[in-house]
């Protein structure tokens, strides 16, 4: 009695309109001893929900009947109970009755006007069209826009549907999600790395499971030695770069040759400094055209005893080929300007090889504002390279970031990573109005698409918390 005058109390003093509604999860197998741990799992998820579960088998055919659409009459009236519309309509948010895109794949998302849940293609459905070449994706959002919940809810429906996922971030934006999917796995899935000064990153830029160096390969270790040696105080000469990759081609034969040498960037030093000396000297190469003694000096720090000797050289081979999602937290090292560019290069490098190696598969590598990092001269041609290669190996690129100013003052980054995104992601842009000009040519917006960018939020009700995003496929189609 007592909860019923609260329940008409409740519906009088509110307006509220009640509704009866019958809620229910139908399992099935053809393995009994499956059936009654799906039973199992079903009911602790509801009773995780707060609902009380009732294993109801006698009526099942009932409801089944009942479930179809124009059998609503047969539907045992017993089964419903009453409610309020709102709550009734609120196991509804994920379902749709209708096909908003014809493609399996997509992520979920509301239209505007009318808060209809919208399933959307932004990948697979525009390329088949031919509305764009590529799947990778430029997010730009100032602070506070909604930009890592917008791309934390795009990893999560992408990870759900079977994607690989690199990211690499300064910030702990995807922590929760990585533990959530831990937690779903048991510990299988969802790895994180970050650095500390007890537990460095470490790797071995030289070790492969099956000592298959293919091209991508011996191109990610010369790109990452001359990081190492170079810095950004001057790019290497065209004779530096040809004894370097000979150094690395000729390396690379003596570990394939020699099964005790063991990969590390400590027995590659050792070749150098001996083998790699007398080939050079054979080849009577002058020293202002490679400066072997110099190019010794400045790798030191990373060889055996050297104040950096653990960060190439690790015994770990990370397996991550087979991990679906796997986040690099490097804000610890963010401002190093050694640790950070070999780090981020490695981890492109060891997502290069899920690229090469998983076929089929779909893959993502996220980059949020790590880019800075590795827009130095010497990593542009890699960062074109990830860029142009990816969508060949059905992977995507992906960059996040939210000051626009270090967009605009990097060539690099114009150049490789805006130009070969088909599709591009903003956030509320009223931070930059007076700058949007300059957005606008950047990213080839044309008019429209600026008015559609300025109007993010604009209408918002303030009683609805929602934060909107404007989404743009190959310079033709693009909505909020």
């Amino acid at each position: 009695k007592e909860w019923i005058d609260e329940y008409l109390n409740e519906a009088h003093s509110l307006g509220l309109t009640s509704v009866r509604a019958h809620f229910n999860v139908m399992a099935w197998s053809d393995d009994r001893e499956e059936l009654k741990r799906i039973k199992n799992d079903t009911g602790s998820q509801l009773a995780a929900m707060e609902c009380t579960p009732r294993h109801n088998t006698v009526d099942c055919p009932a409801l089944f009947w009942a479930a179809i659409p124009g059998n609503e009459a047969d539907f045992p009236a017993e089964e419903s109970l009453y409610t309020f519309i709102e709550q009734a309509v609120c196991f509804f948010t994920e379902e749709t009755n209708y096909l908003s895109s014809p493609s399996p794949f997509g992520i979920k998302m509301v239209d505007r006007l009318t808060g209809k849940p919208l399933h959307l293609d932004i990948s697979d459905l525009p390329m088949k069209k031919g509305v764009i070449t590529n799947r990778n994706k430029f997010i730009l959002g100032p602070s506070g826009s909604g930009k890592s919940f917008f791309t934390n809810h795009l990893t999560r429906q992408y990870y759900e549907q079977g994607t690989h996922i690199v990211l690499i971030d300064t910030g702990n934006s995807y922590q929760g999600l990585c533990e959530m999917i831990r937690r779903k796995t048991a510990g299988e899935d969802g790895i994180y790395f970050t650095y500390t000064d007890e537990t460095p990153i470490a790797f071995n830029p030289f070790y492969t499971d099956d000592k298959v160096f293919d091209i991508e390969k011996r191109e990610s270790i010369k790109t990452l030695l001359l990081t190492l040696w170079k810095k950004d105080t001057e790019p290497a000469t065209r004779a530096e770069e040809v004894a370097l990759s000979n150094a690395v081609a000729l390396y690379i034969e003596r570990i394939k040759r020699d099964a005790d040498i063991v990969p590390s960037f400590n027995t590659f030093y050792e070749f150098v400094k001996t083998d790699y000396r007398a080939v050079l000297e054979e080849k009577k190469v002058r020293e202002k055209d490679f400066d072997l003694a110099g190019f010794l000096n400045v790798l030191e720090p990373y060889y055996r005893g050297g104040e950096y000797d653990y960060l190439l050289n690790s015994d770990k081979q990370l397996d991550l080929l087979h991990k679906r999602f796997i986040v690099f937290e490097i804000d610890a090292i963010k401002d190093h300007p050694i640790l950070f560019p070999v780090t981020t290069i490695i981890i492109m490098e060891l997502f290069i090889n899920k690229m090469r190696r998983l076929k089929g598969i779909r893959k993502m590598i996220l980059i949020e504002e790590a880019w800075k990092a590795i827009a130095s001269a010497n990593m542009a041609s890699y960062i074109k390279y990830l860029y142009k290669t990816v969508r060949k190996f059905y992977g995507e690129a992906v960059v996040v970031t939210q000051e626009v100013d270090d967009i605009i003052a990097s060539p690099i980054v114009k150049e490789s990573i805006i130009n070969n995104s088909d599709c591009k992601i903003l956030l509320d842009q009223r931070k930059y109005m007076n700058k949007f000009d300059a957005i606008q040519a950047l990213l080839g917006l044309t008019d429209k698409e600026k008015g559609q960018i300025l109007s993010i939020n604009q209408a918002n009700d303030p009683s609805r918390l929602y934060k909107e995003v404007w989404i743009g496929l190959g310079g033709t189609q693009s909505a909020v």
